[in-house]
C-alpha cells in the first residue's frame, strides 16, 4: 500500500537465524506473524507436469511493497534484489529445499524444491511460458509433490500459491534484542500516542519448565547452540516475565524448527533450542495467542 512507511528487510549472515526456513503452500492466510511468514504475499504457481506432479512459482519478488501491520501501526516491507539473491543462495546452501509447510502452520513431507534460479531476462525466462509475469531478479522455484494428500489439495484448488517464511533483519534490529525491544516500545508509544501497550504472561507452565530445563543443561554442561536472542527468550520464560506481542510473534514463528525438536541435548542444537523457546507448549500457545491478540486489535 502506498503512503505508508517502508522498511527494507535484509539478511545479516552473522545471525544464524536469518534466512528462508521454508516455503509454504497456501490459499488464504493462516497466522499473521511478524518474522516473516508472508501469508498475504501469496504468489500464484502453475502446474508444469500433472503426471510428474511438478509446479513452478515465484518464491520472492524484489522491490515489491508488502503490507504489514503491528497493532495500530501499518507499514510496508520490501526486499532488495541483492537480498532476494542472497536468500535463494542460503536456502540451498543450508539444505532447506525439503522444508515445506502448509498454510504456514505445519511441516509436510514429500514436497521438495528441485530447481531454484534467479530470473535474469523475464521475456526469455521459462517462467514466461507459464504466465508468471516475473520481473528481473525474482526468485523462481520448481517443486516436486510426491505427497498424495498435498497433490490432491493442489488439484482441488486448496493450495493456490507460494509464500516464504523465515527471519530477516532491519536497521532497528542491528541493536541487541534487549535494547532493541525498549527502542521499539518507545517508537510504538510515539506512533500510538496514549494507547497502552500490552504484555502477556498467561503462557502455560510447561513453557516455563521447558525453558528452565534448557537453561539448566546449558549451565551444567555448556552449550554453543543458539544465539543471545534464544537464550534471552529462555530466561524470560523461566522467570515468568510478561511478553510483548512482538515477542509472542517470534515464538510463534519458531514453529518452523519443530522438525528438530526431538534431537537430544547432547547430540545437537534442535532439542535444546526448541525447549529454550518454550517447547511445544510455548510455541503452540504463542500461535494461538497471536491470533487472539490480532483478532482483538
Amino acid at each position: 500500500m502506498e503512503g505508508l512507511d517502508t522498511i527494507e528487510l535484509f539478511i545479516d549472515e552473522s545471525k544464524e537465524e536469518d534466512g528462508i526456513e521454508a516455503i509454504s503452500l497456501v490459499e488464504f492466510p493462516a497466522i499473521e506473524e511478524n518474522f516473516v511468514a508472508l501469508s498475504k504475499h501469496k504468489v500464484e504457481f502453475k502446474t508444469v507436469d500433472s503426471e510428474k506432479r511438478i509446479i513452478v512459482g515465484l518464491a520472492l519478488v524484489p522491490n515489491k511493497l508488502i503490507y504489514r501491520r503491528k497493532g495500530d501501526y501499518e507499514y510496508n516491507i520490501t526486499f532488495s534484489t541483492e537480498t532476494v539473491r542472497k536468500a535463494s543462495e542460503l536456502y540451498l546452501k543450508r539444505l532447506k529445499n525439503n522444508n515445506t509447510t502448509l498454510e504456514h502452520a505445519e511441516f509436510t513431507g514429500g514436497v521438495s524444491v528441485i530447481e531454484s534460479w534467479i530470473v535474469e531476462d523475464p521475456e526469455k525466462d521459462k517462467t514466461a511460458l507459464y504466465g508468471l509475469n516475473a520481473v528481473k531478479g525474482a526468485w523462481a522455484v520448481t517443486m516436486k509433490i510426491d505427497n498424495d494428500e498435498v497433490w490432491e489439495g493442489v488439484k482441488q484448488g486448496k493450495y493456490l500459491g507460494l509464500s516464504i517464511e523465515g527471519m530477516f533483519s532491519d536497521n532497528v534490529e542491528d541493536i541487541e534484542e534487549v535494547e532493541a525491544s525498549s527502542v521499539l516500545e518507545e517508537i510504538k508509544k510515539l506512533l500510538t500516542e496514549d494507547v497502552e501497550l500490552k504484555s502477556y504472561s498467561d503462557y502455560p507452565q510447561g513453557a516455563t519448565n521447558n525453558a528452565k530445563r534448557a537453561l539448566k543443561y546449558k549451565k551444567e554442561n555448556g552449550s554453543s547452540c543458539g544465539t543471545s536472542v534464544g537464550w534471552t527468550r529462555a530466561s524470560q520464560l523461566a522467570n515468568r516475565e510478561p511478553l510483548s506481542r512482538d515477542t509472542i510473534a517470534r515464538m510463534a514463528s519458531f514453529k518452523r524448527h519443530q522438525q528438530h525438536k526431538d534431537v537430544p541435548y547432547s547430540e545437537g542444537c534442535g532439542g535444546i533450542m526448541w525447549d529454550a523457546w518454550g517447547g511445544s507448549a510455548g510455541v503452540n500457545w504463542a500461535i494461538s495467542k497471536l491470533k487472539k491478540i490480532d483478532n482483538e486489535s
